[in-house]
């Protein structure tokens, strides 16, 4: 969704609602290694004010992610509420990404271009943000079996875990003086 700067009023601020649906989402590349995708629409909700020569957009989204879990690798759904504030300031016509020399305070400054918002974009980096560092369908998921590859939480197996390395089976052997 694109916000044209002009329709936010130079004093007070200008409220958006939107859903984005499930094809919205086209992950371009996996995060951490696994695909994500939407599972039913995400409601966002968006109010956006001018504060001196940048604009403070404040909002909140709420959905459903499809993940897979890190041990188990079974598709499994996310539920995903975060409020957020991001800053945006206008760049000039003539810098170039590469050009710009950020101070420490200017890291959390988005780039605004062609005098419009893309409130999409915002959304789509603040749900990776909000992403769990280890996804898990439950938090006593056993994963798959290290030697066999089976899903510990449908089947078990027969496969000998103790066995470990074979370059380390001499150590078992090995004892230590004074014990």
């Amino acid at each position: 969704m694109i916000i044209h700067l002009k329709a936010i009023p130079l004093e007070g601020s200008r409220s958006f609602e939107f859903s984005l649906n499930e094809d919205w989402w086209q992950s371009e590349e996996p995060h951490n290694g696994q695909d994500i995708g939407l599972q039913g629409p995400v409601q966002v909700r968006l109010k956006i004010y001018r504060a001196v020569n940048k604009y403070v957009v404040e909002g909140s989204f709420e959905g459903t992610l499809r993940l897979s879990c890190d041990r188990c690798l079974r598709i499994y759904p996310e539920k995903i509420k975060n409020d957020f504030r991001v800053i945006m300031a206008p760049s000039s016509p003539d810098m170039k990404e590469s050009e710009v020399e950020l101070a420490e305070d200017d890291m959390d400054v988005g780039l605004i271009r062609d005098e419009e918002i893309d409130a999409g974009e915002i959304v789509r980096e603040q749900i990776y943000l909000s992403l769990p560092i280890k996804s898990l369908c439950r938090d006593d998921c056993p994963g798959l079996c290290p030697v066999c590859g089976i899903d510990l939480s449908e089947k078990t197996c027969q496969c000998n875990k103790t066995q470990g390395h074979p370059g380390f089976q001499k150590l078992k052997k090995l004892t230590v003086k004074g014990e």
